[in-house]
């Protein structure tokens, strides 16, 4: 155990689902995981273990932000033997060629932060998820004929919408790296998981675009966000 975590070492899979919403975390277990128990409630930040299609899963949330995925995935790699971990969010786009309820999947994370400087002393900004788990992901959207759009992201220690100009942040970002949107965990998930030698990976739904004023039913969001689900539990069966 941890201080963040209550679960035993054998309540955890070495395969984790990992949304940012606690209550996601709550949805995809009683949806999608036969014999789900709840293995960790500290900080309402549930960890629920259970079995998809025969395979033993955990699903657990990280919360918001880099240090709080930083932490997350920190611990159940080092802590609990995770040998791979898939993020599933949400993200905005700043591209024309990517619509709402679009699925990423994410090859770089770029941030302008220092999370790898917090870490480990490293000057790094640009690092990539796993090419055997991004690989698993895409044969099993082929066969599953679920469609995704690889590419890169920003992974930003601000929500963007709340930014007084955006079109500053544009002009810093890094063009040769084309990113395709924004959201606030993948880097940390990412370094964290290169550091430890371990494997992870991002999918994402599209649900803001700067190019679209579209609302949201609460149902096109949810039917979205099944595939998404449905992709990463697909490939889990596969690790």
């Amino acid at each position: 155990m941890t201080p963040h975590n209550e679960a035993k070492k054998e309540e955890i899979s070495n395969i984790v689902i990992m949304p940012g919403d606690p209550l996601r975390a709550k949805y995809i277990a009683e949806s999608f995981l036969d014999n789900a128990k709840l293995v960790n409630s500290i900080r309402n930040m549930y960890a629920y273990t259970g079995e998809y299609k025969g395979k033993k899963i955990t699903v657990m949330a990280s919360g918001m932000g880099m240090p709080s995925m930083g932490i997350y995935s920190y611990e159940l790699y080092k802590f609990y033997n995770v040998d791979t971990i898939i993020r599933i969010g949400s993200c905005g786009t700043f591209s024309k060629d990517i619509k709402i309820f679009d699925t990423i999947l994410v090859d770089k994370s770029y941030t302008e932060g220092n999370f790898a400087l917090a870490m480990n002393s490293e000057t790094c900004h640009t690092i990539n998820s796993s090419s055997e788990t991004l690989s698993k992901i895409q044969d099993t959207a082929s066969k599953n004929n679920i469609p995704i759009i690889k590419g890169n992201i920003l992974c930003n220690e601000y929500f963007d919408p709340y930014m007084e100009d955006i079109n500053k942040l544009f002009y810093r970002l890094p063009k040769d790296l084309n990113l395709l949107g924004s959201e606030m965990e993948s880097f940390a998930l990412f370094y964290t998981a290169h550091s430890l030698n371990k494997k992870a990976a991002c999918l994402l739904t599209v649900v803001d675009s700067m190019f679209e004023n579209k609302s949201i039913s609460a149902e096109e969001r949810q039917t979205s966000l099944n595939k998404m689900i449905t992709l990463a539990l697909e490939t889990s069966i596969n690790l």
